[in-house]
């Protein structure tokens, strides 16, 4: 019997499912609508639909935009139902999950918008000598693309200093004014040091803002204790809201009277309906909040949110973990035998919820993973990327996706055209 064969006798997924029987969050799983027949690994691309959110948004389309029509902008305040308070109601509900108060949490927009407040914001804090924004080489491109933009901006003022992951801290010099960081890399899963990072950031006078996309729901976050500036993070990968759900950011209450709101929209002002004709900001992060919140996406991210509401997230992390050192065992007879090579940290404190590994033919085999049922994504130039999200996944969803990947590299995944 070959190692692989011992992995998947049946005593292996009876022990999985032993352990999943013991798992404080396996009555999660009934929160989520998961289609027969697929293993979903992609939930740090998008979430799967907490169950609560279609009946959410009948409401919202049917009894509030319906039936009270404009009325419901101010209507049933007092229980929390008015459309005018939404953005805060739903930063109150991310900020324990990020470590934040809920006065620090501003909800609306897209993340690259938000990237681009925070950016202007920090810029302008900043000493006028110091001229660089300096981030991870590999950062996602929008977090990139909204730096270049801004300082085009400004009239290139400023140097995008990428440098690899591995020279950061070295980079950390005189003339830097912010550090622009992902705390876990979206193609690796490796998990950045946020906490030493920001420590040794302060240490020679830099801001800091961090992008939570792949971090924020997936495993806990402490802003605060982390001494994080800033942060920005999206509703729709781990936090379930939907495609395109509201991102959202964060402004520690030592600097909300010093970083300026420069996308100054009206609701925003700290009296909307005053019609003001110069910006007065509202307190706290409310202030970043541009534009008229977008309440279909809003409310459904508001109902996706309650899955969290009982959560433990040290037991969410727990999970996580043993999900995805479950993955890592049992991927490696295949690493072994075929050219699979684990991209991702071994180490916990380093690794975020996905597992990744090189493959030279990564999109071709990505593709007969998603035909077969095995839902995970492919990154340039050769990750395939695979997401767990401890909220609706088991140890048994982890066996059969591992059966489901034996299967495709085994029957010849790609045909003779495709082999390069």
């Amino acid at each position: 019997m070959t190692v692989f064969d011992r992995l998947f006798a049946d005593s292996t997924l009876s022990q999985l499912q032993q352990k999943d029987a013991r798992d404080p969050l396996a009555h999660k799983r009934a929160s989520f609508l998961l289609p027969e027949g697929v293993v979903y690994l992609d939930g740090n691309s998008l979430g799967a639909l907490p169950l609560t959110v279609p009946a959410r948004l009948a409401r919202v389309a049917e009894e509030e935009w319906g039936g009270q029509l404009i009325r419901s902008w101010t209507a049933n305040a007092e229980a929390a139902q008015d459309w005018m308070n939404l953005p805060d109601r739903v930063a109150a509900k991310i900020a324990p999950l990020i470590g934040a108060q809920p006065h620090e949490v501003a909800v609306g927009d897209s993340t690259s918008v938000n990237i681009f407040k925070l950016l202007a914001a920090a810029l302008h804090m900043a000493p006028p000598e110091r001229r660089v924004i300096l981030t991870d080489a590999d950062n996602f491109p929008t977090d990139l693309y909204m730096a270049q933009g801004l300082n085009a901006l400004l009239g290139e003022k400023y140097e995008l200093r990428p440098v690899p992951g591995a020279e950061l801290e070295a980079n950390l010099t005189g003339d830097v004014a912010l550090t622009l960081l992902t705390e876990v890399d979206y193609r690796t899963g490796h998990r950045l040091d946020m906490a030493g990072l920001t420590a040794k950031a302060h240490r020679h006078g830099i801001l800091t803002i961090w992008d939570l996309a792949h971090s924020a729901g997936a495993f806990p976050v402490d802003l605060n204790g982390a001494g994080a500036d800033f942060a920005v993070g999206c509703g729709y990968k781990f936090l379930n809201g939907g495609p395109g759900a509201p991102s959202f950011l964060f402004v520690a209450g030592r600097h909300q009277d010093s970083a300026r709101a420069f996308l100054s929209g009206w609701m925003g002002h700290a009296d909307p309906f005053e019609m003001a004709r110069d910006f007065t900001p509202a307190p706290g992060a409310r202030r970043y909040v541009v534009g008229t919140p977008t309440v279909l996406s809003l409310s459904a991210l508001d109902a996706a949110l309650d899955v969290f509401a009982d959560v433990d997230m040290n037991v969410l992390r727990a999970k996580s973990l043993s999900l995805t050192d479950t993955f890592i065992e049992l991927m490696e007879p295949l690493t072994a035998q075929y050219p699979l090579e684990l991209v991702t940290p071994r180490n916990h404190d380093e690794r975020g919820s996905q597992v990744s590994y090189r493959h030279p033919q990564a999109r071709e085999v990505m593709q007969k993973l998603i035909e077969s049922g095995v839902l995970g994504d492919y990154r340039t130039p050769d990750i395939l990327r695979f997401g767990f999200t401890p909220l609706y996944h088991s140890h048994a969803d982890v066996w059969r996706a591992v059966q489901g990947i034996k299967r495709v590299l085994e029957n010849e995944v790609l045909e003779e055209g495709e082999r390069t």
